[in-house]
């Protein structure tokens, strides 16, 4: 009789335990880290960001994967990853605040806070403001009343680091990113003050990101010519403080923007007054809305590190397609 009482304690303690392991509670899998706690890199998806418009420039929605076909080097390639044009991105707002844009920095912010507003609820921003130094105003959100209160805390300095402000954002917050994503960049395209990255670097490594790259070369020429010298020019003799004429280093400031918008499939703007400012980030913002992104894994071949031509085709007549035309291959580490 005890045996039998032993037993059936240790039947009902068992039944319990069984009960507990089954109930819906035990089962729940523990929560999955959001993206934000989690980077997810894929290094070999090589991803391209599509815009198919019409004839008359207006975005074809409705697109579907099977109608998009990829090819790298002129070889058809396989499309492992598609988004459709509703799916949110990340845009990297990096604004010149240096001395030269002094005279406009309220209408700039008025502007920067303006193509915020125009995003969707969802998509995410980061804004980095750079004169001399490179500074995170705000990391990525998507709360529209940070942004805003971060871009008017904004405020003019000397210098110009532009070449460090695109390798800040390229290799140290953008690339650590997945899903849609984009640089828009406004500055009058003159570096001063760069020391450790360069021009012919920042082209090659935004060649390698996976964003458009939109650049807004805003026209600060006059304003320095008709000022008194200020640190960084000379207005006496229109030179940079790195010796450079100064209808040199805008030329070369232009050159630069067009082929960091090129290379990346983006596009360049140039904007001489505050409302064509307006409208360019509002044409930009509505561009952002309207972008497919397809992605496929490179064949690596021995000792071809280096650029590879891509070119996209779709199924649908009369169609402009606008994206990058080249990527830069990198061979996984071990192949």
């Amino acid at each position: 009789m005890k045996n039998f009482a032993i037993f059936a304690r240790q039947f009902c303690v068992a039944v319990a335990l069984l009960a507990a392991i089954s109930s819906p509670a035990a089962q729940q899998k523990p929560p999955e880290p959001s993206d934000d706690d989690v980077i997810r890199v894929n290094t070999n998806l090589v991803t391209v960001p599509i815009s198919v418009l019409d004839r008359n420039g207006r975005f074809i929605p409705g697109l579907t994967q099977e109608q998009f076909h990829l090819f790298e080097n002129g070889v058809p390639q396989d499309i492992a990853y598609f988004d459709s044009a509703d799916k949110p991105f990340t845009v990297a707002l990096l604004l010149d605040i240096s001395d030269s844009t002094k005279f406009k920095l309220k209408e700039i912010q008025d502007a920067a806070i303006a193509f915020t507003e125009q995003l969707r609820d969802e998509d995410r921003v980061i804004v980095v403001a750079f004169d001399s130094n490179v500074k995170i105003v705000s990391e990525v959100t998507s709360d529209r009343a940070a942004l805003q209160a971060a871009i008017r805390r904004i405020k003019t300095g000397g210098g110009t680091s532009l070449y460090s402000a695109v390798n800040v954002v390229v290799s140290e917050r953008l690339n650590r990113i997945r899903g849609r994503k984009a640089i828009v960049l406004f500055t009058d395209g003159v570096d001063t003050t760069s020391r450790h990255a360069t021009y012919e670097d920042t082209l090659h490594t935004a060649q390698e990101l996976d964003a458009l790259i939109y650049t807004i070369q805003y026209n600060t020429y006059s304003d320095l010519t008709a000022s008194s010298p200020n640190e960084g020019f000379n207005g006496a003799e229109l030179m940079t403080a790195k010796g450079e004429p100064l209808q040199v280093a805008y030329t070369r400031a232009k050159r630069y923007l067009n082929l960091l918008a090129e290379k990346s499939g983006g596009r360049p703007f140039f904007a001489d007054n505050v409302e064509r400012l307006r409208a360019t980030f509002a044409r930009i913002a509505q561009e952002l809305r309207q972008q497919y992104s397809i992605g496929f894994y490179p064949k690596p071949e021995a000792g071809d590190d280096g650029t590879r031509q891509i070119k996209v085709k779709v199924d649908q007549t009369g169609v402009v397609i606008r994206t990058r035309r080249s990527y830069v291959f990198k061979a996984p580490p071990g192949q």
